[in-house]
């Protein structure tokens, strides 16, 4: 495990930051953020010198239709204009295995801030083409939105809500190995 030893930059063009809603009890509606800022370090041997925190710009998110990308940038769910930025900063590091392990830490969202735990999986480490050295990962975890202020609500006729409380929050990222 020793090769996930370093400091490591998200690669935007191959990572992937979404979240997935249900919508009218039915169906699954996803959304990505396609603008964001990270460091992350890992240190296998000693968890505690391990960091990771990552800047999401709130006004990058996009659920492929333009009405529903304004209503979900707009005061009734991430209100981007007052709130630019959502964060996550990690405190805790556990290591199960060569592949597995979580990382717990501080999810916020409209200046919300509330301890998010992430199941993480690597895919593995290898050079690519071009010298680089790639860390694949996916990272899992569920939130309640309405714990980070995001309460908007339409009920419907035959009973249930139009969106869910809970989210799905699904990173799969290919990080590369800086320095």
């Amino acid at each position: 495990m020793s090769n996930l030893n370093g400091t490591w930059a998200l690669d935007p063009a191959h990572t992937t930051i979404q979240f997935v809603a249900r919508h009218a009890m039915v169906t699954k509606v996803r959304g990505q953020f396609t603008d964001f800022e990270d460091h992350i370090v890992i240190d296998v041997e000693n968890p505690e010198n391990s960091s990771v925190k990552v800047d999401i710009k709130t006004a990058s998110v996009t659920t492929g239709n333009a009405d529903r990308d304004a209503h979900v940038k707009g005061d009734d769910f991430f209100a981007v204009d007052k709130y630019p930025d959502m964060t996550f900063e990690a405190t805790k590091f556990d290591i199960e295995s060569e592949t597995e392990g979580t990382v717990t830490g501080n999810l916020t969202i409209k200046e919300t801030t509330k301890p998010v735990t992430l199941k993480v999986e690597v895919g593995g480490v290898a050079e690519d083409p071009f010298g680089n050295t790639r860390l694949g990962f996916e990272a899992t975890a569920k939130i309640n939105r309405k714990d980070f202020g995001i309460n908007w609500q339409a009920p419907l006729g035959g009973g249930g809500v139009l969106v869910s409380e809970e989210i799905k929050i699904e990173i799969e990222a290919s990080a590369i190995k800086q320095g």
